[in-house]
């Protein structure tokens, strides 16, 4: 596998989530064949249909947290349920997540307006152990990309550029265009963030190609982009903790 000059991916999938299609030890080997130091393991919480029931991710702390030489961080791909940004693990299970990633995904989030989208996202900043908000640059559910920025700012949590969002064999709309309002306004507010490879096999972890094309658009801050040091995303997430 070609070795990456990042150090860190911080959304994948295992055959956990129902629709991806490795195991954690894969995933993890694959991580650090890829040169790695870190990788970040977010199943699908349960409302999307067939992924984990609560309790799995209540039983996380069997799991090591270091394989193949790479540092494992397990938690949630959360999914967003309504415009007051409540997400699908329960006050108990929560804190248990090494890290929490908010998404929205049809199916489970009902699209409501720019403005009542938007604040779904900001509400759910709000939850405790939500450390991302997962791409939110998918047309179907269209926001003010301003307003998400300034509230990540306010509210320390990460803002997400999905590799996935962005192949054109996604079925995420749009990506492209609302991605760019994305992430010129965390240039100039200087919110950092954060790419994830939303990688469902393991050939996938760590690909950012798609996401690096948007960057160079933008002429994007690479210290603004928290892949290149884990100490820097642990910082980040013990901030939160």
């Amino acid at each position: 596998m070609q070795r990456t000059k990042y150090v860190l991916d911080s959304h994948t999938h295992t055959i956990a989530s129902g629709h991806a299609y490795n195991t954690i030890n894969e995933m993890a080997r694959a991580a650090a064949d890829k040169g790695l130091l870190l990788l970040g393991i977010t199943e699908h919480a349960p409302a999307l249909t067939g992924s984990c029931s609560e309790i799995y991710f209540q039983n996380l702390k069997v799991v090591p947290r270091e394989k193949y030489g790479i540092r494992l961080l397990l938690g949630a791909e959360l999914n967003i349920l309504d415009e007051n940004g409540t997400v699908d693990l329960s006050e108990r299970s929560l804190p248990g997540l090494d890290v929490g990633i908010a998404s929205m995904h049809p199916g489970c989030y009902e699209c409501g307006s720019r403005d009542a989208n938007t604040e779904a996202y900001i509400k759910a900043m709000d939850t405790p152990h939500v450390d991302i908000i997962g791409h939110p640059d998918d047309g179907r559910f269209p926001i003010d990309a301003l307003a998400l920025v300034q509230a990540a700012k306010e509210k320390h949590v990460l803002i997400e550029l999905n590799n996935h969002s962005l192949n054109p064999k996604s079925f995420r709309q749009d990506a492209r265009e609302t991605d760019e309002k994305i992430l010129q306004a965390c240039k100039k507010y200087q919110v950092p963030i954060i790419l994830g490879s939303d990688a469902h096999v393991e050939e996938d972890i760590a690909e950012y190609r798609f996401a690096e094309r948007v960057l160079e658009v933008v002429n994007f801050p690479r210290e603004l982009i928290v892949n290149y040091s884990v100490d820097q995303y642990l910082d980040f997430l013990r901030e939160n903790r």
